[in-house]
Order: structure tokens, then sequence, then C-alpha cells
């Protein structure tokens, strides 16, 4: 099994990919939105996921955020709220805004569970400030470690209720990032007790079964590399200060703020600790390149990668009843 994370090009397995894919054997795969259509459609495209890797608990990602980061849409699939939405209710409500929120991850979670899709990149754990870039705080729980993490903790719960393993993200925190990581190179120039702050949230979820790094530079830790490659922020800060032992992933390694190719990028982050690469954009000169560069994964690796998945329970609930009682709840803050 290869540590890394590949998207798919479409709504069905290629010829191509399908003969890669069965000889890489990657950890897991990430879906988007050209990779849904329906539910029949999406269902068939997991089961097929699954049985070309022999695994039932095969990790098959998605971004099911809700707001402006959802890949399944209406009018096929509810549509969902953003982070923002519960940490306005927080201001009224907190112990709302927590059932809120774990009502409504759980409704997510049934909704992906539905059509064989077993891991959701959520919670954010970011931390925002005034000056976070909007591609973070649109998605955000606020500016109060507590309650970030509060509400963090009630996702996790939420999106396990309904079947599915949440991903804590973006270690060790992208709040204080002024600019887009899809496109640039973030810079954080605070030192590191302003940083305690940031990472509260991650410390706080230390035992989630994953996460996700984020592509920042931080000059207190690390001035010369960004997070995801950064051994000493991996080990000493994410592995170290944050206590987190779970499975480990990059955020998506074709973004701006890192350079060079894809399998540099993939081996580098390996290299400085990550458990595994995520490539998302299904190209498949890059995803040969990173196969060539990339070794099995290791004992570790393998036993994170079973501990997360072994906490997934058989989904229940109704996803009607959910989502009537977040709305209602979310209706105080109006």
């Amino acid at each position: 099994m290869l540590p890394v994370i590949y998207g798919l090009s479409g709504l069905t397995l290629t010829p191509d990919e399908r003969a890669f894919f069965r000889d890489a054997d990657p950890l897991g795969y990430i879906l988007f939105g050209r990779n849904v259509s329906d539910r029949a459609q999406l269902r068939a495209l997991t089961d097929d996921l699954r049985a070309l890797s022999g695994r039932d608990d095969l990790p098959i990602l998605i971004d099911q955020e809700g707001g402006p980061v959802a890949r399944m849409k209406p009018p096929e699939w509810p549509a969902f709220p953003a982070g923002p939405a519960f940490a306005a209710l927080w201001n009224v409500a907190p112990a709302s805004a927590i059932e809120a929120a774990r009502v409504n991850a759980h409704a997510i979670g049934l909704m992906l569970s539905e059509v064989g899709i077993t891991v959701d990149c959520l919670p954010l754990l970011d931390v925002t400030m005034a000056d976070t870039t909007p591609a973070i705080a649109s998605r955000a729980y606020g500016s109060e470690p507590m309650q970030v993490a509060a509400i963090g903790r009630a996702v996790l719960d939420g999106l396990q209720a309904g079947g599915v393993v949440g991903v804590v993200k973006h270690m060790p925190g992208h709040g204080r990032g002024r600019v887009d990581s899809h496109y640039e190179l973030p810079r954080v120039a605070a030192n590191a007790d302003a940083l305690a702050i940031d990472i509260e949230p991650f410390r706080t979820l230390s035992h989630a079964p994953m996460g996700m790094t984020c592509h920042c530079v931080f000059d207190a830790w690390d001035a010369e590399r960004p997070a995801t490659l950064s051994p000493t922020v991996i080990e000493d800060v994410i592995r170290g200060q944050i206590g987190f032992d779970g499975l480990l992933m990059t955020d998506d390694i074709d973004m701006k703020a890192l350079s060079g190719t894809a399998g540099e990028k993939a081996g580098a982050a390996l290299a400085a600790g990550c458990d595994v690469a995520l490539d998302c954009w299904a190209r498949m000169d890059e995803m040969v390149e990173i196969a060539g560069r990339l070794t099995p994964a290791g004992e570790k690796v393998i036993a994170r990668l079973d501990r997360a998945m072994a906490m997934r329970v058989a989904p229940s609930g109704d996803m009607a009843e959910l989502i009537a009682k977040r709305d209602a709840l979310l209706a105080l803050a109006t």
C-alpha cells in the first residue's frame, strides 16, 4: 500500500486509472464535484474503488463541509451551513451551538455513508483572527480556542454517529494566514507564545483519528519550510506539543503554496513526517511520478490508518429529523 491518496478524473474509473490504481494500491481516494452526479452513480463508484482495493474499510474522502465547500450539492443532496453559522449561534447559546453542530455533522455522515464515503475532511480547527484569509474565515468556527474545540468535538462526534471518520484541519493552524494557500504561501510571523492560541484546539482534540497539515510557514518554528514539509513542525509541534498521534495527511500538494514537482512535494512531505500525501487532481503523469518516489507505507502508518478506520460505527439516525433539529437551533441566532 502506497502512502498516498489520489483523486479521480470523472464519474467512473478510466481503464488507465483502473490499471494504475490496481498496481499502485494507494492508501485511499478523494472525491470532488467532477466525481459526483447522483446517488446511484456515486455508490457504484465507491463500490468499484472498494472492490479494486480489496479493502472494505478503504478510506474514501470528500470535502463536505457545508457552505462554499461542498462536493455533493442540491438538488440531489441537501445544502448544509458553513462553520460561521454555528459560531453565530455560540454567541447566543453555546450549548445549542454544540448540539446544532453535532446533529448537522450527524446528518452529513448519514448522507456520505449512504453512498459509500467513509471519511469527511472536517472539522476545521483554525482559530480566526481579524485578518484571517476569507478562504479560511468563511468556513471556520470562530476566534476563541475553547469555542472552536467544542464545536469541532461535536462535529467529530456527529460524523462518527453517521458512520464517517473526521479529519481535523489545518494543523497546526491556518488562522493567521493572510493569503489563500491555494494560490500563495502564507507566512506567519507570530512568536511561539502567540501560536499557543492556534494549537490549543488541536491539543484539545489530539485524540482525533485523522489530521491534515497546512501549507503555511511559521517563522517561530521553521522559517524555511511550510508546515507540510517541515520535520520541526511535524515532529516538535504536531506530534510533540499538540500530542497528535493519528493519521497525518498533507493538504493537497498541488496547491500553489508549495513548489516543485508532484513527486518532489510528496516525497518531501513524507520525509518530513507526514503519513500520507494528498494528491487531488488525477493527472496521470503526476500520479505515476508520485508512485515512483514513494515506498510502501510502514507499520506505524498502517497502524494509525487501521486505528482511524476502526472508529467507524454503523450509521444510525434519521436525516430529516436531524436537519429539522439543526434548523430549529440555528433559528435561535436570527
